[in-house]
């Protein structure tokens, strides 16, 4: 499988795919968006949300933190996971990056409905212990070193320091739970749109 379009027949040819998997998380196929910081995961995830209908999409940002970045296994399955699992809207409570802690109070609990479909994209979405719970995962393929030019570039000097500790922290997480030899299909960005192909675990 080999198509290109920014939101066309690559996206759209991946969505019914998607579509024919079996459930993967109770009554939710849950599909992961993973890859490098940068490499373009929440655009890649809103327009495949898009050629699903309007896919819920669960942004891994929300429930990481500035303390720990890859600490949110836990808050995953507690929030997220196991509610979907029975079938129940999942509620959770974003992270706020700029007042740097969860916030409490009611307004501040987001949902997430069971639908047939259900987007995950964020750096580490295919890790280790959430594998079992995929339909299927995806993979942006960009170099590193790409990457995390591109996020420098977007998010400026200011957040120069955080860039260096946040690199040091992927680099780890991906040399200890690396997900890319998992994946069922690899996303790669050119000029005419996006490329799908089958990744290193081959297409579902």
């Amino acid at each position: 499988m080999s198509e290109r379009s920014a939101c066309g027949p690559g996206t759209d040819g991946l969505a019914a795919l998607v579509r024919a998997l079996p459930p993967s998380c109770g009554p939710v196929r849950l599909v992961a968006v993973d890859g490098h910081a940068g490499s373009g995961k929440t655009t890649f995830a809103g327009l495949l949300a898009g050629a699903l209908g309007g896919a819920p999409v669960l942004h891994l940002d929300d429930l990481a933190s500035h303390e720990d970045f890859f600490g949110w296994t836990d808050r995953l399955f507690e929030q997220v996971l196991t509610p979907l699992s029975l079938g129940r809207t999942a509620r959770y409570t974003p992270y706020d990056w700029h007042a740097g802690c969860f916030p409490s109070g009611p307004g501040a609990v987001k949902p997430l409905p069971p639908a047939p479909v259900v987007l995950v994209e964020g750096v580490g979405a295919g890790r280790r212990a959430l594998r079992p719970y995929l339909a299927c995962l995806l993979w942006m393929d960009m170099a590193p070193e790409e990457a995390w030019r591109r996020g420098r570039r977007r998010d400026g000097i200011r957040l120069a320091e955080f860039w260096d500790a946040w690199s040091r922290a992927e680099m780890m997480h991906f040399a200890e739970d690396s997900s890319h030899s998992f994946a069922n299909f690899v996303v790669r960005q050119g000029e005419p749109g996006y490329e799908v192909g089958k990744g290193p675990a081959g297409g579902r």
